[in-house]
């Protein structure tokens, strides 16, 4: 995933209140993490590949995917967002739910007032 709609990702998540943060994998292997509330991580994207696709992790550990949902590699910030709200990570192979739950109240945005600085000034 590009980093700048990664970043854009995260904020829209952040929005509904999921627990979202930006991944580095690696230098330039950026995608979207999900902390989920039985201390797994939901780590989205950060292979380049086209499609959207999660791997489930527990300290480090693989514990669960969430396969390459169909047509996401034409989808916009509202449907990746969407996509990732809808995942219900219950099953080692998670599934999409038919509709997200409801949001609940909005997270912080990540980086605060120094974000533009701390991100080089690459945020578009």
């Amino acid at each position: 995933m590009e980093e700048n709609r990664a970043l854009h990702v995260v904020d829209a998540l952040r929005q509904r209140g999921v627990n979202a943060h930006l991944a580095r994998e690696g230098v330039y292997q950026i995608g979207v993490r999900v902390v989920l509330r039985d201390g797994r991580e939901a780590v989205w994207d950060t292979d380049d590949t086209a499609g959207l696709e999660a791997q489930v992790m527990r300290d480090g550990v693989l514990v669960g995917f969430v396969p390459a949902i169909e047509g996401s590699g034409s989808f916009d910030l509202d449907q990746t967002v969407d996509a990732i709200a809808r995942a219900d990570y219950d099953q080692p192979i998670a599934r999409e739910r038919p509709t997200a739950p409801p949001p609940s109240a909005p997270l912080t945005r990540e980086g605060g007032v120094f974000r533009r600085f701390l991100g080089g000034f690459r945020e578009r």
